[in-house]
């Protein structure tokens, strides 16, 4: 295993030997668990998704990347383009740290569609010598040819006063005629908030305040903060840092939540709700959600597939995380819910169905699915269930059901190679009582994405099985109905056009 240390981690991408980088994609060719259908790197590690957005009748896509390694190092932007939010067609890196305003990183930022350009504001993070951090948040125009200028100066060149360093994030979006920037920070109490700026020009930004949310403490940082609107209702996802576990019960090293709002006001910056916080996915490695509203109407939303400072099986092979399948959000009863993009179908290719009643027994009711398949699950039933995904007899990823109490667990303790042990191998969720369950669950070699009563829940979870891990088995130890829809997902049709790095 390489040695990461800081010299190597910050060493510039052209001084890497061409053979160098060679052996890294290589490496990356022969690692296990590499996923058909699911966005993941070339090489290096993949973090937080950027710049989603509509433009130039394409969607358009990025994601944090250092591409020599598994590792937090000098980060990039890489780009992506799709007309079907499904299959993404790669340009290579479009960002790369190249100016005295983000010498140290690309990091993570937003894009909107102004007038025939594409619009990118993102935090350019930059060390002097003593390794002391400054954040600016920088402005870029991206053209028609996907050609990407950055502007000269910082769009905000300082954090405002009675604030950290820590200071990221920028969500620009458009609101009643103004432009708006969202950021992630962290006052010099050590709490983290929400800011706010404004423009009229996406030249000159004011600063407004912070944004609050509750009188109780968010942790000590808030990053990756998302406002849209969903039915005219104000939803914010964000990610805090630190948050005490009394406010919200999460396992993760971090959590990814949302608040639904009643009213915000950006000028006077005010959030109200009368709604809980909850937690946007309560499986094992949603992070840095990234969402906005599109021309269409769809509130969409895609995730990162990973969390911070936690090592993954695949690092020994060069390369870590994933991003989620791209989620349409919409508005029940004040509540949340998330469900894959219609697009997604097209992903379907052999298709089976089947039906069935379990009266204290177990049964394979599917073989040879992996690596990549879609499982829509009806379950009814008295006592509980167990639905064993990736199942060879002795590991599986496993879903237990508990009918009476509503209870769902997600248990990935012995579904092979295991990692973050530290913050546990299950996830448990509440789900109604004594009633049916319907379940939509994707499977891609190493990722488990599972919506939970049509988008009620989320569960997603990377695991690593072998390679003999291919029947779906149900068991029971009561009574239990199943009525399941099978398709195998095809490899994804994307096309290599890396650009030259811009």
């Amino acid at each position: 295993m390489t040695e990461w240390d800081r010299a190597l981690r910050y060493k510039k991408f052209d001084d890497w030997s061409e053979q160098e980088k060679f052996a890294l994609v290589d490496q990356v060719r022969h690692s296990p668990w590499r996923m058909d259908v699911h966005i993941q790197p070339k090489s290096g590690l993949l973090n937080d998704p950027n710049g989603f957005s509509y433009y130039n009748d394409q969607w358009h896509l990025f994601y944090q990347n250092y591409p020599m390694g598994p590792v937090h190092g000098l980060k990039a932007w890489y780009h992506l383009t799709s007309s079907d939010l499904t299959h993404w067609e790669e340009h290579g890196l479009a960002m790369i740290p190249d100016t005295p305003y983000d010498s140290h990183g690309c990091y993570s930022g937003s894009a909107l569609p102004v007038n025939d350009k594409l619009f990118i504001m993102y935090t350019g993070n930059v060390r002097d010598k003593g390794w002391q951090r400054y954040p600016y948040q920088i402005g870029a125009w991206m053209d028609k040819n996907n050609k990407i200028e950055k502007i000269k100066s910082p769009m905000i060149a300082h954090q405002p006063n009675h604030y950290t360093d820590h200071f990221r994030d920028p969500q620009i979006i458009r609101h009643n005629d103004h432009y708006y920037a969202l950021i992630g920070a962290q006052n010099d109490r050590l709490d983290g908030e929400i800011v706010v700026y404004k423009s009229d020009d996406l030249s000159q930004w004011r600063f407004l305040g912070t944004l609050p949310l509750t009188d109780q403490s968010l942790g000590y940082m808030i990053e990756c903060p998302n406002l849209l609107f969903i039915d005219e209702k104000p939803v914010l996802i964000f990610c805090p840092q630190g948050l005490d576990e009394q406010i919200l019960n999460y396992k993760n090293i971090y959590p990814n939540v949302f608040l639904v709002g009643d009213q915000v006001n950006l000028d006077r910056p005010t959030f109200t709700s009368k709604h809980p916080l909850h937690n946007l996915d309560e499986g094992f490695d949603c992070y840095a959600t990234q969402a906005f509203n599109a021309p269409d109407g769809r509130a969409l939303a895609v995730s990162w597939v990973g969390l911070p400072e936690i090592g993954y099986p695949t690092d020994q092979y060069g390369w870590a995380h994933c991003l989620s399948f791209v989620k349409e959000l919409s508005i029940k009863d004040g509540r949340l819910y998330q469900n894959p993009v219609r697009e997604t179908a097209a992903l379907r290719t052999e298709h089976n169905q089947s039906h069935g009643t379990l009266s204290r027994q177990s049964q394979v009711i599917a073989k040879d699915c992996m690596p990549a398949y879609e499982l829509d699950i009806d379950l009814s039933g008295t006592g509980g269930c167990r639905l064993a995904l990736a199942n060879n007899g002795t590991q599986s990823l496993d879903l237990t059901i508990d009918f009476e109490n509503g209870i769902l667990t997600l248990d990935r303790g012995h579904s092979g190679v295991l990692f973050a042990e530290e913050y546990g191998t299950t996830r448990t969720t509440t789900i109604p009582k004594r009633q049916p369950v319907h379940l939509q669950i994707f499977i891609d070699h190493s990722i488990a994405e599972i919506f939970v009563n049509h988008g009620f829940k989320v569960l997603t979870a990377r695991f690593f099985p072998d390679d003999n891990q291919t029947q779906i088995s149900l068991e029971t130890d009561s009574h239990l109905d199943y009525n399941y829809d099978y398709w195998r997902l095809t490899r994804k049709r994307i096309i290599n056009s890396e650009a030259k790095t811009k």
